[in-house]
């Protein structure tokens, strides 16, 4: 079974543009992801699905300078976008991550693609009743299910959000929810505002190792070390 995982990027993000290549920590946010997503070992590749607009020429750049597939479509359309991916790549499944999560966990990735594998279901994810931190939110969907479901799709909320519709009509497709053993849900790891991206630095600034050492645990312990530090709270 082959599962991709794909990047979702555009530079037009409304609360804070230009975000996926702002720099953090002295490199383009974007880069971290990557890197830790290139730790994982249950994915066969890593694409980036951005759209054709010009507004996103910089990211099909940064793309093409590291060697990262890069696959463009319609800027609104996501689910149009993610389509073109597996027409291009013909994965069985996917794991759709959104490129501000600069420290997704590779452990977790994992953890859901090997559960996808082990299960029927159509989706296996970490965001119903979510317990995980934003920006460590997994979703492993199946082709043939996505296929169906954007086939169906009319509304402009569901071609740009891509799952939303799939959990509404759970007598449709088969969800399996997975949550964490303790509540993380109130702890923010993903990258909206520009505190956010303050917060992120300061965790990626305290760090000894390479950050794609570091796990959920350690990022968690990280993030309450630095939040009440001048250099996390400053903007």
């Amino acid at each position: 079974m082959w599962i991709d995982a794909i990047v979702q990027a555009r530079l037009t993000s409304r609360r804070l543009p230009g975000k996926v290549l702002r720099p953090l920590h002295g490199r383009p946010m974007l880069t971290y992801l990557l890197e830790r997503l290139e730790r994982c070992r249950r994915l066969r590749s890593i694409i980036v699905a951005t759209s054709a607009d010009a507004s996103d020429d910089p990211i099909a750049s940064f793309c093409a300078g590291r060697g990262v597939p890069c696959v463009r479509g319609p800027l609104e359309d996501v689910a149009g976008r993610f389509g073109a991916v597996l027409d291009a790549f013909e994965p069985d499944a996917f794991v759709r991550v959104c490129a501000d999560s600069p420290l997704l966990d590779p452990a977790l990735v994992d953890h859901a693609a090997a559960r996808y594998r082990a299960t029927i279901a159509d989706v296996v994810s970490n965001v119903v009743g979510r317990t995980y931190p934003s920006g460590q939110s997994v979703e492993v969907v199946g082709v043939s299910a996505f296929r169906d479901a954007c086939a169906r799709m009319t509304e402009p909320f569901d071609r740009e959000h891509v799952t939303p519709y799939l959990y509404r009509h759970a007598d449709r497709y088969r969800i399996h929810g997975f949550r964490s053993s303790r509540p993380m849900g109130n702890v923010g790891l993903a990258v909206d505002t520009e505190a956010d991206l303050a917060s992120v630095t300061a965790i990626l600034a305290a760090m000894e190792r390479p950050h794609w050492d570091y796990g959920l645990d350690q990022l968690l312990t990280l993030h309450t070390r630095t939040a009440s530090t001048p250099a996390a709270i400053a903007v």
